[in-house]
């Protein structure tokens, strides 16, 4: 059994860890509110790219002189996976599940006998895809800043992913990140993002631009100017989807182990309390004891 002195340092420990939990907890509760409200802002502009283009993209889809964002390569034997995680931990699963949903994939491409390459942002990314796949990451991001990201900053990414397509490197390029839903609630999202995806259409409806739009200059002239600006934008908003899910993940993390501490406080409290108790009928037994005796 621990002595009194152990169990008071012990008390002690958890009480200074139960503070700092408690001050990363608010800390990231002032974050989140600031990154919810960026990624809640990107997500309209960002679905009506994505939708205007996809509009664009069924009706040029297949075409002579079709973009090569939107043609590809023709080919899916090589695939880049871009993996985008904080560069910090302590915030629950959120690293955990991103990796795991990357590496799902890695093993589905490498079961279909698809070469891959990896790009991570984040450094938890980079510490943990490097320990088995070293040899297939050809590029690492981790300057993006720690509350809300610029747009620089996924221009930045967009651009190398770019060269590497450009360069031929790669036919198939997907995102694994977590898109925000709430404080509580993260959800892993692939998204492919080169070649650009054309939406399905229905039977009997018409593949051009649609919703009767007219647009000038040309179709492809659009495409063509507009792809690689929307891929910097994905990029952007999967950015701004993982700091909110980073700092909401952090936040009940932190607010758990501030719980936990509690707990553990009171139960070493208890023990603490039953400890010396037992030592002072012990030594209360002894005085009786050698009293009698005399």
């Amino acid at each position: 059994m621990a002595s009194l002195k152990d169990l008071r340092i012990r008390i002690t420990s958890v009480q200074s860890t139960k503070k700092i939990t408690s001050a990363m907890k608010m800390v990231a509760a002032s974050k989140l509110r600031r990154a919810q409200e960026a990624a809640e802002q990107a997500r309209p502009y960002a679905q009506r790219m994505e939708g205007m283009l996809g509009n664009l993209a069924a009706g040029s889809v297949g075409q002579d002189g079709a973009p090569r964002l939107l043609a590809g390569t023709g080919k899916d034997d090589s695939h880049l996976v871009i993996v985008m995680t904080a560069n910090r931990g302590l915030c629950g699963g959120f690293n955990t599940n991103i990796i795991r949903s990357a590496r799902a994939l890695i093993r589905d491409l490498q079961a279909q006998g698809k070469s891959f390459k990896i790009y991570t942002v984040g450094r938890k990314s980079r510490d943990n895809m490097k320990r088995d796949f070293a040899d297939h990451m050809v590029g690492h991001f981790d300057e993006f800043g720690r509350t809300v990201s610029s747009f620089s900053e996924a221009e930045h990414v967009a651009q190398a992913v770019t060269s590497m397509f450009d360069a031929g490197d790669f036919d198939v390029c997907t995102l694994v990140y977590a898109n925000f839903i709430s404080a509580i609630t993260q959800e892993v999202t692939r998204q492919q993002v080169i070649p650009f995806p054309v939406p399905e259409v229905a039977d009997g409806e018409d593949a051009g631009a649609g919703g009767g739009y007219e647009y000038e200059p040309s179709d492809t002239e659009i495409l063509t100017d507009l792809l690689p600006r929307n891929l910097a934008i994905q990029i952007f908003r999967a950015l701004l989807e993982n700091g909110a899910s980073e700092q909401g993940a952090r936040m009940s993390a932190m607010d758990s182990a501030t719980r936990n501490a509690g707990e553990m406080i009171d139960k070493l409290k208890t023990t603490y309390n039953r400890t010396r108790q037992a030592q002072i009928t012990t030594e209360l037994i002894e005085i009786i004891s050698g009293a009698e005796a005399l």
